[in-house]
C-alpha cells in the first residue's frame, strides 16, 4: 500500500462506530459492495472462489491474509491464495454477518465484522460451524467500490496473552 492509503486507514481507525460518507459519495454503493462480499462469502463457504476474485481490484497493491496462511501481496497471488482457501471449504452456508464498525472517508471504505457460517471444512465429513473477524478495505476505482484488502481470521472470542506467542 502506498503511504496515502496508510494514512487514510489510520485516519479511518480514529473514527467513531459510525458511516460518515465524505465527498458526496453514495453510501448504498459501499452497502452495495459489502453485500457483495457477503455473497462472495456464502460463495467460498461451497468451495467457490469466483465472486471473491471478481470483487477485489485488478491493480497489483492488494493485499490479503486469510485464516490459512500469511498475508499475501498483488493481484496473482491473492487470487492463488483465494482459490486455496475456497478449497477448504464444501456444503456452507453463511449463519450471520454482525457489522462492528463502518467508515467511509474519500475513496476509502473499511468494514470491520464477524462473519459466522456452517461448512464442511478441510477433510471433514459434517459442517461444523465457522466465525472469523474481518476487516475489509474498500477503494473507489473508476466509478465502483472494490476490496484491496482483506483479513479474515478465527480469533472471536477472548484469548490468553500466551496465546501470541510463536512456537515456530
Amino acid at each position: 500500500m502506498t503511504n496515502r492509503y496508510v494514512i487514510a486507514v489510520s485516519m479511518l481507525a480514529g473514527a467513531a462506530f459510525s458511516t460518515a460518507p465524505l465527498g458526496g459519495l453514495n453510501a448504498q454503493e459501499v452497502d452495495s459492495a459489502i453485500q457483495q462480499s457477503h455473497a462472495a462469502l456464502a460463495a467460498i463457504l461451497k468451495g467457490d472462489p469466483s465472486l471473491y476474485k471478481a470483487l477485489f481490484s485488478n491493480r497489483d497493491d492488494v493485499t490479503l491474509g486469510n485464516p490459512f496462511g500469511p498475508f499475501v501481496g498483488g493481484r496473482s497471488k491473492v487470487e492463488e491464495t483465494v482459490t486455496a482457501a475456497a478449497s477448504n471449504y464444501r456444503d456452507g452456508e453463511v449463519t450471520g454477518v454482525e457489522l462492528v464498525a463502518k467508515y467511509v472517508c474519500g475513496d476509502l471504505a473499511c468494514v470491520v465484522e464477524v462473519e459466522r457460517g456452517r461448512a464442511k471444512v478441510g477433510g471433514a465429513n459434517e459442517t461444523a460451524p465457522v466465525a472469523l473477524r474481518v476487516t475489509s478495505l474498500f477503494r473507489l476505482e473508476s466509478g465502483a467500490w472494490k476490496l484491496v484488502h482483506r483479513h479474515a481470521d478465527p480469533i472471536t472470542s477472548a484469548r490468553p496473552a500466551a496465546s501470541v506467542i510463536n512456537k515456530e
